[in-house]
């Protein structure tokens, strides 16, 4: 299985794909939108985006509209992985087109338990 970790902090690309890592993905990483729509070019087999919203040159809720236009491209989880915390901006994400959100800070089991309920990880797949 293969993961894109979208986020301009490196830190936190490094943090999430390392989660991500220890349940059985294959990681690639982007810093921004644009760049995870070059990747998935790429990688014909990316199965997940983990999608932070505020970056520059596009953001993650952006990416989602872009990503969800694309035929090939619609059986990709789309889990949003950001401090935006408000309702307006959850309902926005998910209606665009994005399977979760989840909000930082959080634990490595926030996410195993996210991939679970999406069917993504065995529920037997802990950290």
């Amino acid at each position: 299985m293969k993961a894109l970790v979208i986020d301009d902090s490196r830190v936190m690309r490094r943090i999430v794909g390392g989660i991500l890592t220890d349940v059985g993905f294959d990681v690639v990483e982007a810093g921004d939108g644009r760049e995870a729509l070059d990747r998935l070019e790429e990688h014909d087999d990316v199965q997940l985006c983990c999608i932070d919203w505020n970056m520059p040159v596009m953001t993650g809720f952006e990416f989602v509209v872009e990503a969800r236009k694309r035929d090939e491209w619609r059986d990709i989880t789309l889990m949003m992985v950001t401090t935006e915390g408000e309702q307006s901006q959850i309902v926005r994400a998910l209606a665009a087109g994005a399977h979760e959100y989840v909000i930082k800070p959080f634990t490595p089991e926030v996410i195993v338990d996210k991939l679970q309920f999406l069917g993504l990880v065995d529920a037997k797949e802990t950290l």
